[in-house]
């Protein structure tokens, strides 16, 4: 079989017990990697005004291969050029998104720097796959620099239609440079869907069946494939966690009432500010359930030296304090907000505790924390999912309650639905939504996008197929 290459931004080096860390990129990717022998590369996390050789640390027949990027151009690369112009703009915020020469500039640089630390340790027979938004030209560094291996891209997040994908300049440097890997996979049909769209209006592309394309003499293919979790191995994990004292004590300090959850990374695509609004909505409108009902919200800060990540932690944090002094008691807070990181059992364990898991971004390429949610429910008596209807995961979970999370009635609504829905339909709706995640799992969608890009005549469109039989 042949050696698999995987590139991501940030390489998730395992630690000591040999387990990665958690995040869906890093999960995903692992269970990849534990089926063959490869290489996964990526920056380590540090900065160097000289890098040295990429250092390797092999686990388990997989070789992590890190390197050092220059401060400068990290900024310029990441900070820059990624979180301030690619992340906005496709999440369809195009008016956060701040586009100066010099980052653009960086950004190609440190793919071209990728592209050469690669081309030390690649062997002709490599299958890569690239992921993310951050290294969307480097297949095109790559064959630049005669690498003609099967090369795949996987898009985590959500891609715009081409009238928000044309208004980044250089668009076809970066968007088109895509049209140089083999296979282009997204999370939605949406989204292989606005890119087939720009394909042939912007890019002058040509195809007869919407999944093979052709640009000059290069030919390659898009395809849908929703990333999975394992839903088996989160239900044990929960299953445990609830006994612990960490969530124990949680419990205790509910005294009764029903709580509600969210967890989500602190960033603008997540909808949490949209979602508060849509609770204080509920407690306006349900005052019988003031006193009944506690939501926690777990929100790590991210990317903090981003002004607008630093005006909405900001602007979170007067939301929560306007809202527990309007309606909080002295035996009572409406609304528990946490900006830290927790263990993922830890997680496992709040989720399954929780009667209500909202997950309500703006827009979201798939959103794993829905699907991890519905996993770790105790099946006898599980809660119920509050989904926007713009998260990726949406095509895939129909059980859950769907919700605009521009419309805070809407939301008030299904917090209120969810708190007093049978156990019947409870069961119900979670059954539905346990099938399709074991239907779609992390090793089936990995398995799936392999598949497609080391067997050409693959069906582009069988994963989606898939899933809706179940």
């Amino acid at each position: 079989m042949a050696r698999l290459v995987v590139i991501s931004n940030r390489v998730a080096v395992p630690e000591g017990n040999g387990k990665a860390p958690p995040g869906g990129l890093a999960v995903a990717v692992d269970a990849a990697m534990r089926e063959r022998e490869g290489i996964w590369f990526g920056w380590s996390g540090k900065a160097s005004e000289t890098p040295a050789a990429p250092a390797a640390t092999e686990v388990d027949h997989v070789r992590y291969v890190v390197t050092d990027l220059r401060p400068t151009e990290f900024d310029e690369y990441y900070h820059g050029f990624a979180n301030r112009v690619l992340w906005p703009i496709l999440h369809y915020r195009v008016d956060l998104a701040e586009f100066s020469s010099a980052n653009y500039e960086g950004y190609l640089r440190v793919n071209a720097f990728f592209a050469d630390r690669l081309s030390e340790m690649l062997q002709p027979d490599d299958v890569i796959w690239v992921h993310d938004y951050h290294l969307m030209p480097l297949a095109r560094a790559l064959r630049i620099r005669g690498h003609m291996n099967r090369i795949g891209f996987f898009l985590h997040i959500p891609l715009p239609p081409p009238d928000l994908l044309t208004t980044l300049p250089k668009h076809k440097a970066i968007v088109g440079a895509l049209t140089d890997f083999d296979l282009i996979g997204f999370q939605t049909e949406n989204d292989a869907g606005n890119f087939a769209r720009y394909l042939t209006t912007t890019i002058g592309a040509a195809t007869r069946d919407g999944r093979l394309y052709q640009v000059g003499d290069r030919a390659f293919r898009i395809g849908v494939f929703p990333v999975g979790i394992d839903p088996h191995g989160i239900r044990k994990l929960a299953s445990r966690a609830v006994k612990s004292s960490f969530v124990s004590d949680l419990e205790r300090s509910l005294v009764g009432r029903s709580m509600v959850i969210g967890v989500d990374r602190l960033d603008y695509s997540k909808g949490i500010l949209h979602r508060i609004d849509g609770y204080q909505r509920f407690l306006e409108s349900s005052p019988d359930w003031r006193g009944k009902v506690t939501y926690l919200q777990i929100a790590p800060r991210s990317r903090s030296d981003i002004p607008e990540y630093a005006d909405m932690d900001a602007a979170v944090s007067g939301k929560v304090g306007h809202i527990n002094g309007l309606y909080g008691d002295v035996a009572w807070v409406p609304l528990r907000y946490v900006n830290r990181n927790y263990r993922r059992s830890e997680v496992a364990g709040m989720l399954r505790l929780a009667r209500a898991g909202l997950v309500t971004p703006l827009r979201d390429g798939m959103n794993l924390v829905a699907k991890e949610y519905v996993a770790a429910q105790d099946p006898d008596d599980p809660g119920v999912l509050i989904l926007s209807e713009f998260a990726g995961a949406a095509a895939e979970l129909e059980g859950a309650l769907l919700v605009n999370p521009h419309d805070h009635d809407e939301i008030a609504s299904a917090i209120r639905n969810a708190l007093e829905m049978t156990i019947t339909e409870r069961r119900a709706r979670h059954s539905d939504m346990f099938a399709v995640l074991e239907a779609n799992d992390i090793k089936y969608w990995a398995k799936s996008f392999l598949d497609a890009l080391t067997l050409p005549g693959r069906p582009m469109n069988w994963l989606s197929q898939r899933v809706r039989t179940h």
